[in-house]
């Protein structure tokens, strides 16, 4: 446990799976799996209270999918997702390859990631009807959809700052952390711990996901450097 009261930080390590990882994942981000060294040294600090990881955990006729959708191409097409509880609220969203479905292979954590060191890990996007790229909840409101209980289980232990890494940070970890802030976490993501879908539009990514109060960091800036106790991140 950390000695300053004030300073209780959570880790939350962001689908970090085979599908997400070349060589082989179905929807694979570029240099994906350079993360895992980054991911594994945060994991062994033992300033964290608690450290999260979260899947993808889809069902095979997931809305996601652009094979659910006739004629709809993946990374192309986009579809309407509908409030399945309030008809009008509603958003469109990317459409994908079939990735992370129950019990396949690519939906596995990959093997290099410390998996010994995690606490919890968090099923998202279980629920066909629905995108869920934040592990708190998906993008509805009225009522909130698919909560995770994660809001609650971060407050339960006292957690005042929240570091976001893993895939990919133009979607999952965006919204992840996008969530924490609002939900009133001091809230991190490690930019040598994420890559994102889209590298071109990182800057821009960036620059939202800084908007919306996170702010992204450095293994060797003051932020880590105060989970490291000032020492450099040993990868």
């Amino acid at each position: 446990m950390p000695a300053d009261p004030d300073f209780k930080p959570a880790l939350i390590v962001v689908d970090l799976q085979e599908d997400f990882c070349p060589p082989n994942g179905a929807l694979a981000v570029a240099s994906g799996r350079d993360v895992i060294p980054v991911v594994n040294a945060l994991l062994r600090l033992q300033t964290l209270v608690t450290r999260i990881a979260t899947k993808d955990w889809h069902p095979a006729d997931h809305v996601s999918f652009a094979s659910n959708h006739a004629g709809k191409r993946p990374f192309v097409d986009f579809c309407k997702v509908v409030n399945p509880y309030n008809a009008e609220e509603s958003y469109e969203t990317r459409l994908w390859p079939a990735h992370c479905v129950q019990g396949t292979s690519g939906a596995e954590l990959v093997p290099e990631l410390e998996v010994g060191l995690i606490d919890k890990v968090i099923e998202k996007g279980t629920d066909p009807r629905v995108e869920m790229y934040s592990a708190f909840y998906a993008p509805f409101t009225s009522p909130r959809v698919s909560d995770s209980g994660l809001k609650d289980g971060l407050r339960e232990e006292g957690i005042t700052d929240v570091y976001v890494v893993g895939l990919a940070g133009d979607y999952c970890v965006k919204n992840t952390a996008l969530d924490a802030a609002a939900e009133g976490f001091r809230t991190f993501v490690v930019e040598e711990g994420t890559r994102a879908v889209d590298a071109v539009g990182w800057e821009d990514c960036r620059r939202e996901i800084e908007r919306g109060g996170v702010k992204v960091v450095s293994v060797h800036g003051p932020e880590v450097g105060r989970l490291t106790g000032g020492s450099e991140l040993q990868l």
